[in-house]
């Protein structure tokens, strides 16, 4: 069969070896020389075609796609002959790479813009999917294996491809490498040009890449490297779970996409791709070779994590329960260096550090000494230097917590309250100076008006609690959960919110500088201390 390249033709199907199109009369054969088979695909912009060259031996497929201006007018002819002529430098900027299709041939025709690339035979991820159904964490992590040298390849190109999703990735049936098409230069373009054109913003709902798999920043036409790295890892979940970002449930409180729940993974490896999916670009990994180290981690996290609850801000400027260690490895990305910087981590807790286990089934008074974090973290006042001594109180466990609470007990300061189940529990106007509580499951539960001025919450789940008009001053929340948490009226001056999640946080009138909401994790559904959403 041949077919017909023009836009306006009813019946664009013909015989094989038809000259014209018996339609329109349109030349079927393109440059005398590529016969059209069939259609591929086609946008708001474009569309693609498989074809035949009949002027190399054997006939070989194809790819052709054929850029369509929207109208006839001299500005649009212009805007799309820049386009077509830049997306096809950028294509031959990227030069010959085993995973993305050759460019074999660009030509203008008839007030038309052609691209010829070559034809990349098998299935996209998409009809895989479909057709097999989810996959698992080690399929998923040979696709990231696989995809993140190439993402880095074109990276260091500067080229952002805008537009990666499973419908764009091929498995290619001789060899069953991936392979990435359908490169997004064009449709950037499109969108600044077409946005100072008034009557012509039909054109930008092309142009920023595919909703669901494009980050804000795209979406607000400013994309970034870290832009493709957030579009993979959408397509990990897709992968993952079998569902696109539109039939995926998000949370209407903090607008995050929730998608944790319906997947088997290791936690390890939902941290990593909760950093590829931050919607703050500060907040996501910046580079593909980040995301690769972060997974080479894996073999020392056990280690890591053994025994350890409070993390020190003094090793390193990465944090390891995000994995950003690229400042860490700017001298060198090998895993003995990974390895030496992990096993120090180690040895410098345990040396500081008491055992969480044996202070939880101690229930004498005991007196921990504890190094105090560095003055520039902002956590503890006084000398740097000086050592500082904490007398806690006897362990309470939850049940017995909450006893003494509703006997009318508000005093548990200097308590070790570590690793506590206290979800929904009503403990408001309590004093919690200085306590242990890491890794404590406060969700859902009423703090209102509570004093956890110097206390350690780190990575205590605060998730939706109530802690408005709490005292906060000092205390150390780096990693804690605060989805959704009313923080509003808290104070929170001099609070380490290294690495906390404030996604969809309401802290109007919230005591707190810009400077530590800069190391937090926010989102749009994030509720400002001037009482407006958004992002820094």
């Amino acid at each position: 069969m041949s077919y017909c390249l023009n836009p306006n033709c009813s019946e664009p199907r013909n015989k094989a070896n038809a000259k014209l199109c018996h339609s329109c009369d349109s030349q079927l054969l393109l440059r005398d020389r590529y016969q059209v088979l069939k259609a591929l695909g086609q946008g708001g912009f474009g569309a693609t075609f498989l074809a035949e060259d009949r002027v190399l031996p054997g006939q070989p497929r194809c790819v052709i796609k054929q850029l369509r201006p929207s109208g006839t007018a001299p500005y649009l002819l212009q805007m799309a002959r820049e386009l077509f002529e830049r997306e096809a430098v950028t294509l031959g900027k990227i030069g010959n790479h085993p995973q993305m299709p050759r460019l074999l041939d660009y030509f203008e025709d008839r007030e038309h813009f052609y691209l010829v690339q070559e034809y990349i035979s098998g299935a996209t991820l998409q009809q895989e999917v479909k057709r097999n159904g989810a996959q698992n964490e080690t399929d998923v992590r040979e696709f990231l294996c696989e995809m993140l040298p190439l993402l880095q390849y074109l990276h260091e190109r500067q080229v952002i491809h805008r537009d990666i999703k499973p419908a764009n990735l091929i498995r290619r049936a001789q060899d069953k490498k991936l392979v990435l098409i359908d490169f997004g230069a064009v449709k950037n373009q499109v969108t600044q040009i077409a946005a100072s054109q008034s009557g012509q913003t039909a054109l930008t709902a092309y142009a920023i890449g595919t909703p669901g798999f494009a980050p804000p920043e795209q979406m607000a036409m400013r994309p970034v490297y870290a832009s493709d790295i957030y579009a993979l890892g959408i397509t990990c979940i897709y992968l993952l779970t079998g569902k696109s970002p539109k039939d995926l449930e998000y949370n209407p409180t903090t607008g995050e996409m929730m998608w944790e729940n319906m997947v088997k993974v290791s936690q390890h490896f939902i941290e990593v791709l909760r950093k590829m999916l931050e919607v703050s670009v500060r907040n996501r990994y910046h580079s593909a070779s980040e995301v690769l180290r972060a997974l080479e981690m894996e073999p020392y996290l056990d280690s890591l994590a053994d025994g350890l609850v409070a993390q020190p801000n003094n090793i390193g400027k990465g944090k390891y329960s995000n994995f950003d260690n690229s400042s860490n490895n700017s001298t060198g990305n090998s895993s003995s260096s990974g390895v030496a910087q992990v096993a120090a981590a180690i040895r410098a807790r345990r040396a500081r550090i008491p055992d969480t286990n044996s202070n939880i089934k101690d229930s004498r008074q005991r007196v921990v000494t504890t190094q105090p974090r560095s003055s520039s973290t902002n956590v503890h006042s006084g000398n740097s230097t000086s050592v500082s001594r904490i007398k806690l109180q006897p362990y309470l466990n939850a049940e017995n917590l909450l006893a003494a609470y509703l006997k009318g007990r508000r005093d548990f300061a200097s308590h070790n309250l570590s690793l506590l189940n206290l979800p929904g529990a009503n403990l408001s106007e309590t004093n919690f100076h200085s306590s242990r509580l890491e890794k404590t499951n406060f969700q859902g539960a009423n703090l209102h008006n509570n004093d956890f001025g110097k206390a350690s919450l780190n990575r205590a789940n605060l998730r939706d609690s109530n802690l408005s008009k709490t005292y906060l001053s000092y205390a150390d929340l780096e990693g804690a959960d605060l989805r959704g948490a009313d923080l509003s009226n808290a104070y929170l001056s001099h609070a380490n919110l290294r690495g906390a999640n404030l996604c969809g946080a309401n802290l109007t009138g919230a005591k707190v500088t810009d400077e530590q909401l800069a190391l937090a994790k926010t989102n749009w559904m994030t509720i400002r201390p001037n009482g407006r959403r958004g992002l820094l």
